[in-house]
């Protein structure tokens, strides 16, 4: 196979796609999701039969466990793509929605419709529900798109691809509209990320290692998503209750995603009320603690370095520092924070606004869990990613992230004089 022109066919099929799906009706966008759905339904034998193939690979391989729990179709996360599918089909479609239109004293009238991005290159790692959840909200959000997933899960994509083919089908809509990368080349994903008269935006899902490498080479604009450094600050004004229930929960709820917080940082007048019944929580669930100096005179921990405060375990392993007060949790997330989500735990409605005002994070909370920074519980349905820039998108990516916006003049013969 000729990589570079297999992968140029891709981007012509996905450009020309592009076209269709971006005036597309709701109904036909829809009628595909449904349709998408009830094939996947009644190809579960063939898709069990694709994914025993990249399971057997995988073990042949050695891959570790979770990499294989993560790559398994059960009939539950089949049943977890259909519903997926569904509720994508039951969310507002953004395409077309017309906003700030107001009459100027030319007497045009001026305003900004929301349009689809065009073809967006999807690059991603082993879940295959991934490709589930990208093709569906590019569909919805009226997008072409071209979905490489990881090689561990070839066969399982190739077969979720033909049941969104069948969809496809059948609500009259190009099979270019989705369209899966069938080699596992890695030449395929340097030609995708550079075709930028093809591909209009590139999302990248994965280690940080892929995501840096996408980021430096790619020629067309790439909408990231880099490491969860996420951070929860105990203030000296908070309620020890909350304090306690959002930090155990924001470290332990799940370990490796990339909103579980990775610091705790707490006033140094209130860690004493706090640290204690924190680390014997902790220390129930088997999470590793690291703290500074100050905090392993309060309990007994590890010593921190400075690449602790600096890395995203994804695993149970907890950094801990004392501050002095609130500038000093907000110096702390200056310095070492991945711009991904932050927590202030209080009761100080003035520290509270002004720490979400100078906090410069893609989510900023008060009082709440840095594990409620998701799509799904911000309300979009669903996400293709959370994105740490600052241009375009930023946080949970939904149907709106995967539009931009045109302005739109309402005139009736005017002219310039």
């Amino acid at each position: 196979m000729n990589i570079k022109d297999y992968m140029t066919e891709l981007g012509r099929s996905a450009r020309a796609a592009a076209r269709v799906i971006s005036s597309a009706t709701t109904e036909s966008k829809n009628t595909a999701l449904l349709a998408s759905a009830d094939a996947l339904n009644a190809s579960r034998v063939e898709l069990k039969a694709a994914n025993e193939q990249d399971l057997t690979l995988g073990r042949e391989a050695g891959l570790d466990a979770a990499l294989i729990d993560r790559l398994e179709l059960t009939d539950s996360r089949i049943d977890g793509m259909i519903e997926g599918l569904t509720q994508v089909a039951g969310l507002p479609d953004p395409c077309g929605e017309v906003t700030d239109m107001r009459y100027l004293p030319s007497g045009i009238q001026v305003g900004k419709m929301r349009v689809p991005l065009g073809v967006v290159g999807i690059i991603y790692e082993s879940r295959p529900n991934v490709t589930i959840d990208a093709a569906s909200l590019c569909l919805k959000s009226g997008n072409a798109t071209i979905l490489r997933g990881g090689k561990e899960a070839l066969y399982s994509n190739q077969a979720i691809a033909k049941c969104i083919q069948s969809g496809l089908n059948t609500a009259g809509l190009p099979e270019g509209v989705v369209q899966v990368v069938s080699t596992t080349d890695r030449e395929a994903v340097g030609q995708l990320i550079t075709m930028p008269e093809y591909v209009d935006v590139i999302v990248p899902r994965g280690g940080k290692g892929l995501i840096e490498r996408i980021s430096n080479d790619a020629k067309v604009a790439v909408i990231k998503h880099l490491d969860g450094i996420c951070h929860v600050y105990i203030d000296d004004k908070a309620d020890l209750e909350k304090a306690f229930n959002i930090a155990l929960n924001a470290k332990t709820h799940r370990y490796g995603v990339c909103n579980a917080m990775e610091t705790l940082l707490v006033h140094k007048g209130i860690a004493p009320q706090v640290l204690p019944r924190l680390a014997q929580a902790y220390g129930e669930k088997g999470v590793e603690l690291r703290g500074c100096a100050r905090t392993q005179e309060v309990i007994e921990c590890l010593s921190a370095t400075d690449e602790d405060w600096a890395t995203e375990y994804l695993a149970p392993i907890l950094s801990i520092r004392l501050v002095d007060d609130m500038q000093g949790a907000m110096d702390h997330i200056d310095q070492y924070s991945s711009q991904h989500t932050e927590t202030i735990v209080t009761e100080d409605y003035t520290r509270a606004r002004r720490f979400i005002a100078q906090v410069d994070s893609s989510s900023v909370m008060i009082n709440a869990s840095t594990r409620f920074a998701d799509g799904f519980e911000y309300g979009l349905g669903a996400e293709i990613g959370i994105s740490t820039d600052k241009i375009h998108a930023r946080g949970p990516v939904g149907l709106e992230g995967l539009t931009s916006q045109k302005w739109i003049v309402f005139g009736d013969g005017h002219i310039r004089v």
